[in-house]
């Protein structure tokens, strides 16, 4: 189990990494107009507009990786190995009654020193 979490936190990881890489790497969408106009260059690696389809497609393939291994991550995270009883109230230690009919006694508790008493010394 512990070595399916690693690999899933590396993945995610990995994932995330690569979106930024991607996001960083494209052109907004404002940048087309610039170039339209004659002040930007039109040529580039993957063509006039072939980067932007790989690109875009590359990062939404990488997003969906990423919430999948969260939502794994999330739900082994939240995974519990199952006791022989399902509440926490049935694992606790079952305490007795005294044995004799007598009630307990309740040990005296002193009242707070309040603005009206003198605490003695002062």
């Amino acid at each position: 189990m512990s070595t399916l979490l690693n690999l899933l936190l590396l993945v995610q990881i990995l994932s995330a990494i690569g979106m930024i890489g991607l996001i960083l790497v494209q052109h907004g969408k404002g940048a087309d107009m610039g170039a339209a106009f004659g002040s930007g260059t039109s040529g580039s690696l993957f063509g006039a507009t072939g980067g932007a389809n790989f690109l875009s497609r590359t990062t939404s393939v990488l997003a969906a990786i990423f919430f999948v291994c969260t939502l794994a991550l999330a739900y082994f995270g939240n995974l519990r190995p199952s006791t022989s009883g399902s509440s926490v109230l049935e694992t606790l230690p079952v305490t007795t009654a005294p044995a004799n009919d007598a009630a307990p006694a309740v040990p005296a508790v002193p009242a707070p020193a309040g603005p009206a008493q003198q605490i003695p010394g002062k």
